[in-house]
């Protein structure tokens, strides 16, 4: 590319971003929220996640009148916006002003492990006096606005580089946040197909910390991508994730959501009626099935399953199938495709694959 070209996008893309910076108070901020003129909590936003100490911290900040980072929210029209970076800062002092974020009964935010001013402990927004009331709805922040002629798929990128609030998400989660800026299609199917009771039923040993950081809604995602652009598969696999879901959201690949759903629910049902909870977990010594799930069981099993679903239910070889998909996954042979490598992971699935074939042809 020449250089003269290269500068000329660059400034074409300058032209797309329109932004603003203002200095508000937090006091303003409550005020929008309560006036529905800031919403905190878009569907690509992240869960309120800062514990109670780290909350208290940070309001113990605002009134030592420490500096805080600046928020960054897009205008969705004139005077209204959506929180793109900053949700644990204002969802901590919106909860110190009373306000139940996460449901009714959430209590108002009692202070808890300021280390500054360990006075502070133990007294609520009502408790402490007026000057420190006064001083901490007087507190600025500055907040970067993303003006509403911007070009809306640089939203999307811009998120991307904004997901800086300080707390460990997973890949899900990430992808949660920012892909549906681009749009819900993706999303919103991976989320119901996370909730199948079948699914959840065989996948149900991922645990609960996992499950936590939509670790289901992961799996349905890996299923569906090795599925449908296993050729396209490289390690590691977030990458290659997001680019299927990005594709599939933006309509860059071709989804067909009423024909995938049906073969997902089919598939599930076989697994959780033939195998339960047991379905992607191995063995002890003594044939007791362990409680753990084990992924590489998961990718063989349920994607070649998911494949050839309407002809294995029509041709009614299903017991012989269970005894084929355990004599494969118990084998010798599957311990050596067990990583996420390219081979691992194209070399299991084309293993089971062809042992479900094989039962297609008895």
């Amino acid at each position: 590319m020449a250089i003269e070209n290269l500068i000329e996008n660059v400034d074409s893309q300058i032209v797309n971003i329109r932004t603003r910076s203002l200095d508000v108070s937090f006091n303003e901020l409550y005020d929008m929220y309560l006036n529905k003129e800031l919403i905190i909590s878009p569907d690509y936003q992240r869960m309120f996640r800062w514990e109670p100490e780290k909350q208290s911290r940070f309001i113990e900040s605002l009134i030592l009148e420490m500096p805080v980072p600046p928020i960054f929210v897009i205008e969705i029209k004139d005077g209204e916006y959506e929180l793109i970076d900053g949700l644990q800062r204002i969802s901590s002092y919106l909860r110190f002003r009373g306000e139940k974020l996460e449901d009714e009964s959430q209590k108002p935010l009692v202070l808890c492990g300021c280390d500054i001013v360990p006075e502070l402990n133990g007294l609520t927004f009502e408790l402490i006096p007026k000057a420190l009331q006064i001083k901490i709805k007087r507190s600025f922040v500055r907040m970067e606005v993303i003006r509403k002629e911007s070009e809306p798929s640089l939203k999307y990128h811009m998120f991307k580089r904004l997901n800086t609030g300080g707390e460990l998400l997973s890949a899900q989660e990430i992808r949660n946040c920012t892909v549906r800026i681009l749009g819900s299609k993706g999303i919103d199917f991976l989320e119901k197909c996370s909730e199948n009771n079948d699914f959840r039923t065989i996948v149900s040993r991922i645990g609960s910390e996992r499950e936590r950081l939509q670790y289901r809604q992961e799996l349905v995602l890996r299923y569906l991508a090795m599925k449908n652009d296993l050729e396209s598969y490289k390690y590691p696999v977030t990458e290659y994730l997001t680019d299927y879901l990005e594709d599939i959201t933006t309509g860059k690949r071709e989804f067909n959501c009423d024909r995938e759903w049906d073969i997902f629910c089919k598939t599930s049902r076989f697994f959780a009626e033939k195998f339960g909870e047991d379905a992607f977990s191995g063995k002890t010594k003594n044939e007791i099935y362990k409680k753990e799930f084990v992924l590489y069981y998961f990718d063989g099993m349920f994607v070649s399953v998911a494949k050839m679903i309407d002809a294995l239910i029509e041709c009614g070889n299903l017991p012989k199938l269970v005894d084929k998909l355990n004599e494969i996954k118990f084998g010798e042979e599957l311990k050596f495709y067990n990583t996420g490598s390219v081979n691992g992971v194209k070399t299991r699935i084309r293993i089971f694959t062809e042992g479900v074939q094989e039962i297609l042809d008895s």
